[in-house]
């Protein structure tokens, strides 16, 4: 889509000009601003901007939701008008986390580490999906593809392979990036969670005895009096996460004292030796014993209250998307993933909120087109469509945040949903969101995500249009004080 270089303009004036801009980049759908003064933005004006479906501070960063696609093309023209050059989006989160608190830092931190990890879990979930199709039973007839069709079989075995590599190899993944934001080189986080799931070690998975019920002795090492497990940290988070913070800082710390004639042979070796040994000595060991106690709680509170902790994480989960802080999550379903459930809790409330979003933001669009006001009418319907395909920032920063009820709405719904899902104890795996986000849920939570997915479907509709007609005096007024909408 072509891009109209006066909205463009129009854009940067309603920031405050080019001298307010510090770094700009953007992601899928977003132009990501570090503005020095965010209060020299004149909202009411950017949003008369037919190229703007929505805006929003965030973590320190202004964000101007423009659409996929559409973006880049609005990104390169933006450059081009402020003459500023490309900015990374690391340069714009660094410009941004000179004003965040502690706390915000160390969730940006978070962010960092596993955002990028996300198309491969992704891809991961949804050929997990494929091969849920091709070997579970139920869905088809009483039989699976891969037994009603044999031939199917290797293929559906290849899938799996494919599917389960990132999440098997994942220390290696988080390694990699970890160090990239931790200031370390790496290609040494990558080898450092390599060598933390080296198949040569004892599995956390294969130390139970089925006939006993009992564990089996870990295998150790003697080094001069010290005895260390051999214990392999598959899928794990925490243990790989610590100690490539220390590879970085032990890293860093070497190259500023030796010399460039040998630093290839000294820095690498002996940070990886040191933390290598100190990861399976302390790191792991504690780690390992941390997210056991974090995986405990949640899995605590979904066994003694699965309706209250669903409710609970339902009806945060969206408002947590609007501050950022909904990244730290991601880390906690890695967690539970990796645990002997299987799966996480979170994941599939994730999914509903999508949904009831798109949802709120369909029952905008009718409202919208019956006041015939053409470019918020095409804004909401793209951006329901959007949200069922698990993609909700439009929906939330262009329609339904803006027109307030709808949000709330939405939020209501993914608590209910929530708190049923919990009561049932409802598993998927990180994948994908949105209607598609069935493929991701465990096998025999697949009916019950569905009764779930309908309310998401339909709850936040009734809801918008019943908070429409209550809504005077909001921002939603000029949609609700038509007297044809009011009868």
């Amino acid at each position: 889509m072509a891009v109209n270089r006066d909205d463009v303009r129009r854009i940067i004036d309603a920031i405050g000009g080019k001298e307010n801009v510090n770094a700009a980049t953007h992601c899928v759908t977003r132009l990501r601003l570090a503005l020095d003064d965010e209060s020299k933005v004149n909202k009411e004006e950017l949003d008369k901007i037919d190229l703007v479906k929505g805006s929003f501070a965030a973590n320190n960063q202004f964000q101007i939701v423009i659409g996929p696609g559409t973006v880049d093309e609005a990104y390169k023209v933006f450059t081009e008008e402020t003459g500023m050059g490309e900015s990374s989006k690391e340069e714009v989160k660094a410009a941004a986390a000179d004003k965040m608190n502690p706390l915000q830092r160390a969730i940006k931190t978070l962010g960092d580490v596993f955002i990028p990890l996300l198309p491969a879990i992704v891809t991961a979930g949804l050929l997990l999906g494929l091969n849920n199709v091709l070997t579970a039973g139920g869905l088809f007839g009483k039989q699976s593809l891969v037994e009603m069709y044999p031939q199917l079989k290797d293929l559906a075995e290849i899938i799996n392979f494919i599917a389960a590599a990132p999440f098997i190899f994942l220390p290696a993944l988080i390694g990699w990036s970890a160090m990239r934001v931790f200031g370390g080189s790496p290609i040494l986080g990558l080898v450092l969670g390599l060598i933390m799931c080296h198949p040569g070690l004892a599995s956390q998975y294969s130390l139970g005895n089925a006939e006993t019920g009992q564990l089996t002795e870990i295998p150790q090492w003697d080094v001069f009096g010290l005895h260390i497990n051999k214990l392999n940290y598959q899928g794990q988070v925490l243990p790989v996460l610590l100690a490539a913070w220390l590879l970085a800082k032990v890293e860093r710390f070497l190259n500023k004292r030796v010399h460039d004639s040998i630093k290839m042979l000294v820095v690498g070796p002996v940070a990886l030796l040191l933390v290598g040994f100190l990861s399976f000595l302390i790191i792991g060991p504690v780690a390992l014993w941390l997210g056991t106690q974090i995986t405990g709680i949640i899995q605590f509170i979904f066994g003694q209250a699965g309706w209250l902790g669903g409710l609970i994480y339902g009806l945060i989960y969206a408002p947590l998307v609007v501050t950022g802080l909904h990244h730290m999550f991601l880390a906690v379903d890695f967690q539970l993933m990796s645990s002997s459930l299987g799966g996480t809790y979170l994941w599939p409330i994730l999914a509903i909120s999508n949904i009831a979003q798109g949802s709120a933001a369909f029952a905008a669009w009718f409202l919208y087109k019956r006041r015939k006001m053409v470019k918020e009418e095409g804004l909401a319907l793209t951006s329901g469509i959007s949200g069922w395909l698990g993609v909700t920032e439009p929906a939330m920063f262009g329609v339904n945040i803006p027109l307030k009820y709808p949000f709330i709405a939405a939020v209501i719904t993914t608590g209910i949903v929530g708190a049923l899902f919990g009561a049932q104890k409802v598993l998927g795996k990180v994948g994908v969101g949105g209607v598609p986000g069935i493929i991701s849920i465990n096998e025999g939570f697949r009916m019950t995500f569905l009764i779930g997915m309908a309310i998401a479907m339909v709850l936040p509709i009734v809801l918008t249009l019943i908070f429409s007609r209550f809504s005077k005096g909001s921002e939603a007024a000029p949609i609700v004080k038509d007297e044809k909408l009011m009868k």
